[in-house]
């Protein structure tokens, strides 16, 4: 029998809900500039929208899973012992991207004078940890963690990997427009965008299901957002080259291991 307080969609909830918080959120801060808030504030209000997914879990929790509590489930997700050969081959992957979108860059601007926008090991690593707190630390737990592992108890992993990856990639629709892009430099920044949150949306999926643990993602969705934040050059030229290579990484790793990992059914429970 089912609980009187359960929800009869808990997917669709929490992206809704992960939706309204992110939006609210965005429209506050942009208020906050317009009204001329201290930086300190805005980048405050940056950070709790970017956790919009987690509050959205933690909220709804309950309501998902009435029999369990929050903290076994967090813990849950960092039990399982990391995989070296996993953990390895995703920064080893992402190390290569990188590599290539440098040089191919060093043949459009001066990135073989400076291949990134920090050369100080203190900016590097304050860049670093901004962009962790930004993005990984407060997306994951409820992206993967949760809406990821329960779409894949229904679908395979490939078709769980693009739900997610549709799901996340609109849920960033307001940064879209404050990139300052119009026309058709903004079609070709979000196509550019969605190939390549889909295509991560894959990678991501495939070596989360090799070793469940949400370092794992928290560590390609890191390197993914640092490439993007410490790269030199033009954010449009710079998207094309990472976009494109993790299109091509994921094409080649469905090519690689189609049945054992894409295309079976999971039975995560």
């Amino acid at each position: 029998m089912k609980k009187k307080n359960a929800l009869k969609s808990p997917l669709i909830s929490f992206v809704v809900l992960t939706y309204v918080i992110f939006f609210v959120f965005f429209m506050i801060i942009g208020i906050s500039i317009v009204i001329g808030a201290p930086e300190r504030v805005t980048s405050i209000l940056q950070i709790i929208a970017a956790w919009s997914s987690t509050f959205a879990f933690i909220i709804l929790f309950k309501k998902i899973y009435p029999a369990i509590r929050l903290k076994d489930f967090v813990k849950k997700q960092f039990a399982p012992r990391i995989s070296f050969s996993v953990l390895s081959t995703v920064v080893i992957i992402q190390i290569i991207i990188v590599a290539v979108t440098i040089l191919l860059l060093s043949d459009t601007n001066d990135t073989q004078n400076s291949a990134i926008l920090f050369t100080s090991p203190g900016l590097l690593l304050i860049a670093f940890l901004d962009s962790l707190v930004r993005g990984p630390l407060g997306e994951e737990l409820g992206w993967r963690g949760y809406a990821l592992n329960e779409l894949q108890k229904k679908y395979s992993p490939l078709r769980s990997a693009l739900i997610v990856g549709v799901l996340w990639g609109l849920w960033h629709i307001p940064l879209w427009f404050a990139t300052g892009y119009t026309g058709v430099s903004l079609i070709k920044y979000i196509l550019l965008f969605m190939i390549g949150i889909l295509s991560f949306s894959i990678i991501v999926t495939l070596f989360y299901n090799l070793n469940k643990n949400l370092v794992i993602p928290i560590v390609i969705h890191q390197l993914f957002n640092y490439s993007l934040v410490v790269i030199k050059g033009d954010l449009l030229d710079i998207i094309v080259y990472v976009m494109l290579s993790y299109f091509v990484v994921a094409l080649i790793l469905i090519v690689i291991n189609p049945k054992e990992i894409l295309y079976k059914k999971s039975i995560w429970k």
